[in-house]
């Protein structure tokens, strides 16, 4: 038996039917109005409903369970008391719940965030996480993907997609130097698949990034390109003044749209390099200047 947590997720969902379908039994633990359960219903054992962060809720969740996949996260929220609540202590009753069960590998999707040289309030909340993994005492695998992109999502390029279109020229901040990897869904799952009980990868740290640097820039008006509008100019506007709009926003608005985390997510590098993936996984992660093609037109959510 092999529990996911995040199991009804854009990555989660694909995870969930490569495994099923290679003969895995698959339960899943999701909140109890998940609207994307129909994505996975089909391909489970059993699904378990509550809350991450409430100790009742996951009691006994493992029972049966000999592998565990932990996706669950908040990544973007307007309340950042929730990154300490389901990031930190989310990760702490699921780990306690599979050293009670005797689980045997504990595999944990982290963030390329953790590496930010300036946290945000999520980067610092995974970085609590990877540690509580670390001290666990279990058969551990931390993963860390860069920004994935898919049919179906994920969130933050959906988000940011959305951004794109919002306004007659996209503000864009700083001058996009930052270097990324975005990642295609499939190549995430291909590696999440391979980790699944390899002794080999016990103990390790792996990033699942993508098969090729692009800057923040270029990512952009290829982004831009894809969604039919090339032409959309592109104003750039200095970080620092970003980053004091930032701070007055915060200072009068509950869910102000320009956040530090939005601001780090653009203007730092997120160029992990996947080669132990490589040696270790067989991972052959796509390049996305001829991958990111392929997702479009977006598919209705």
């Amino acid at each position: 038996m092999i529990l996911i947590t995040g199991g009804t997720g854009a990555m989660g969902s694909v995870l969930v039917k490569k495994l099923a379908q290679n003969g895995k039994r698959i339960r899943v633990f999701c909140l109890k109005d998940d609207k994307f359960v129909s994505r996975i219903k089909d391909y489970v054992y059993d699904i378990k409903y509550g809350d991450i962060s409430c100790k009742e809720d996951v009691s006994n969740i493992c029972e049966n369970v000999k592998i565990v996949y932990h996706l669950a996260a908040i990544i973007i929220s307007k309340n950042e008391n929730l990154f300490e609540k389901i990031n930190v202590n989310g990760t702490k009753n699921i780990v306690e719940e599979a050293k009670k069960s005797n689980v045997t590998h504990f595999i944990h999707v982290s963030s390329a965030s953790v590496v930010y040289p300036v946290p945000t309030p999520y980067s610092l909340s995974k970085i609590k996480a990877e540690e509580i993994v670390k001290k666990s005492g279990l058969n551990y695998t931390i993963l860390r993907p860069t920004l994935v992109y898919g049919e179906n999502g994920g969130l933050e390029f959906d988000i940011y997609l959305d951004y794109l279109k919002k306004f007659p020229f996209v503000p864009f901040i700083g001058k996009g130097n930052a270097i990324k990897r975005p990642v295609y869904v499939e190549d995430v799952i291909d590696g999440l698949y391979a980790v699944c009980d390899n002794l080999k990868t016990f103990g390790k740290i792996y990033n699942l990034s993508g098969g090729e640097p692009i800057s923040m820039m270029n990512f952009t008006k290829l982004c831009l390109r894809l969604l039919g509008i090339p032409n959309k100019p592109i104003i750039c506007i200095p970080v620092f003044l970003c980053k004091v709009i930032a701070k007055i926003m915060k200072l009068f608005m509950d869910d102000p749209p320009l956040k530090w985390q939005t601001i780090a997510g653009i203007i730092t590098d997120a160029n992990l390099d996947p080669s132990e993936a490589a040696l270790d996984l067989g991972y052959k992660p796509k390049n996305v200047s001829l991958q990111l093609s392929k997702v479009f037109p977006r598919k209705s959510q």
